[in-house]
């Protein structure tokens, strides 16, 4: 590669041999012949001074001044400043005319006015990595909706940075850390807006997911109408269950009916809805337990849509949630009388369906007639077996399932190791348990949210401490981010067992990557810190939870407001019911939630 000062002085060489007119008028492009025409960008690695040289070409023209303070003039975003990259092409004209060692080309004659386009080109997208957490972090840190989002996503995230994956694991963070839906929204919107690529129908599946979870149905609904008109490729029956589902759970029988004409009159518009449409029904109340709404849809709606085995399969699934063995039996022959043969998913709702209960043997007899059908067991179906095995304490049978699964030409995955990890420690054999996570993590098998909290629970039933402490330093290690259910298990348990610095950085560790702990789990600690007189640092974590968009509960802000006022620290009370005052105008509470100091706190 040439060195710098060559570089140089063959740039000092090309521009000397241009002869730019300052006195050349800016006319209209039309007026301008194409042979006289030219558009050019320079190509080079990044920080190689692209934007510099461009600035060489543009000054001597007259384009631009020195004056103007403006050095790297392509480079407008305030990021492209900051960064010193350039992340959006952008163009400039100018005016001149060519001549040779000062001398025009044309022997006496004035030669041709030429135009010329400088585009600046962008670094490569892949130059510029974004950080997931610092991203999830940062979004759930802002105060939005008192303060824009849109400056702080514009700084973090360049147009060219967008990719679908970076959008879907934002989205899923968020999600996971319970993020405030409106930020979710925002974070969809810009990045419908602004992403050079089109977005996928997971990222509007996770947003209807944290809208509807909050009770955002307006905002959902307005979502849904503002898709279909402008981005209808990226609604599926996913968006519909989504919403028909949190509606069943969280409205009446009737809003569900409604919301189900809703989306036919005004979502999926030009639909003709079917079989598939119908089933998302059935699923709505189904995953809600709701049998007899779910029993009242299908009578009322089967003349309307002609179930399949899908349909029958969906509502045998309700009754096995349900914990109704009988139930499940009864409609099975049901379904068998209307003339739907059952698949190998019908065989695992039943299987499973006894396997809860205890039973077994009768789990093992299904099993022995779905071979016998050739219907081909699924590795899902050796699972279910291999956790009913463990419920009766028949870990001989659980191992000799485990090992089947090579011999069926399946594999055994996460969920397979999981249900065995579950019942060895059912059977209170910690060390073979944690035997085969150490097996499975040398085969590269992936530690999941389930192995992680059953492995907690066997080693807090054992009531070995320091093994709980030793996985959960492992864990974090793994940058393992444990799902809601396991974080309250161990922040209970880290503070009833006076380890209180092990509840606060488990804190500090999910608040690190991005994650806003459960509202439980911050119930908690701050019960744990307030018992042992850390009433500051109590009021330093609800500050934490209340910036990010999410409600104290009742009990936890009663509590601190007693510390508060027995430490003579009103000043710190009244920042936190300003605080909780900010959040209600944008976010009112429901049902448990604090609305500020009590008529005794004033």
């Amino acid at each position: 590669m040439a060195s710098k000062s060559m570089r140089q002085v063959n740039y000092l060489w090309w521009l000397s041999n241009f002869n730019f007119n300052p006195n050349i008028t800016h006319q209209h492009l039309r007026q301008y012949p194409p042979d006289l025409v030219r558009s050019f960008s320079i190509i080079a690695h990044e920080q190689h001074g692209k934007s510099t040289l461009s600035d060489g070409l543009l000054e001597p023209s007259r384009t631009i001044t020195r004056s103007s303070g403006l050095l790297q003039y392509l480079n407008k975003l305030q990021v492209e400043r900051e960064r010193g990259i350039t992340i959006k092409a952008q163009t400039r004209t100018m005016f001149h005319r060519h001549s040779i060692n000062g001398d025009d080309c044309s022997d006496g004659e004035e030669s041709p006015t030429s135009l010329m386009n400088v585009i600046g080109t962008p670094e490569s997208c892949s130059q510029i990595t974004i950080d997931v957490d610092t991203l999830t972090r940062t979004l759930n840190e802002h105060p939005f909706p008192l303060k824009p989002l849109h400056p702080i996503l514009s700084h973090l995230l360049p147009p060219c940075t967008f990719n679908t994956s970076l959008v879907e694991n934002v989205l899923g963070r968020l999600f996971a850390s319970h993020c405030n839906g409106l930020k979710a929204l925002e974070f969809f919107n810009y990045s419908l807006i602004h992403s050079h690529f089109p977005l996928t129908p997971a990222s509007l599946n996770m947003t209807l997911h944290i809208l509807t979870r909050m009770r955002y149905f307006d905002k959902a609904w307005a979502l849904l109408q503002d898709i279909a008109r402008s981005h209808p490729s990226l609604l599926t029956l996913k968006a519909m269950s989504i919403v028909l589902s949190k509606i069943a759970k969280f409205q009446s029988f009737e809003d569900t009916l409604d919301a189900f004409k809703r989306m036919e009159g005004e979502v999926f518009v030009g639909r003709e809805f079917g079989t598939d449409e119908f089933n998302v029904l059935l699923k709505a109340f189904c995953t809600q337990r709701q049998m007899k709404e779910a029993r009242s849809v299908f009578a009322k709606l089967v003349p309307q849509y002609s179930p399949n085995t899908k349909s029958m399969n969906i509502l045998l699934l309700g009754f096995k949630e349900s914990g109704d063995v009988t139930s499940v039996e009864l409609f099975y022959h049901e379904m068998v009388k209307r003339g739907f043969n059952p698949d190998g998913v019908t065989f695992n709702i039943r299987i499973d369906a006894y396997c809860k209960k205890g039973c077994f043997g009768d789990a093992l007899r299904l099993f022995e007639e779905m071979e016998r059908r050739n219907v081909v067991p699924a590795v899902e179906t050796i699972t279910t077996l291999i956790h009913g095995a463990g419920l009766v304490r028949n870990i001989g049978k659980a191992w000799q399932l485990f090992n089947e699964i090579p011999l069926r030409n399946l594999v055994a995955d996460t969920g397979a190791h999981n249900a065995l990890i579950t019942a060895l420690v059912r059977n209170r054999n910690i060390e073979s348990a944690l035997s085969l996570i150490d097996e499975m993590t040398e085969k590269g098998i992936e530690l999941d949210s389930v192995t992680y909290h059953t492995m907690f629970l066997g080693l807090m039933r054992s009531g070995v401490i320091d093994g709980v402490s030793e996985l959960y330093q492992k864990m974090i290690q793994r940058n393992f981010v444990p799902k809601t259910r396991t974080v309250v298990m161990l922040m209970k348990y880290f503070c009833q067992n006076y380890r209180l610095d092990l509840s606060v950085s488990l804190w500090k560790y999910l608040v690190e990557k991005g994650y806003c702990p459960h509202a439980h789990a911050f119930d908690l600690l701050v019960t744990g810190l307030c018992a042992r007189g850390l009433v500051h640092d109590a009021y330093e974590y609800s500050k934490q939870m209340l910036k990010r968009g999410r409600h104290m509960s009742t009990a936890s802000f009663f509590m601190l407001e007693r510390f508060l006022l027995q430490a003579g620290e009103m000043d710190k009370l009244k920042e936190l019911d300003h605080m909780i005052k900010n959040l209600q105008s944008v976010l009112p509470p429901s049902r448990g939630h604090a609305t500020g100091i009590s008529t005794s706190g004033l």
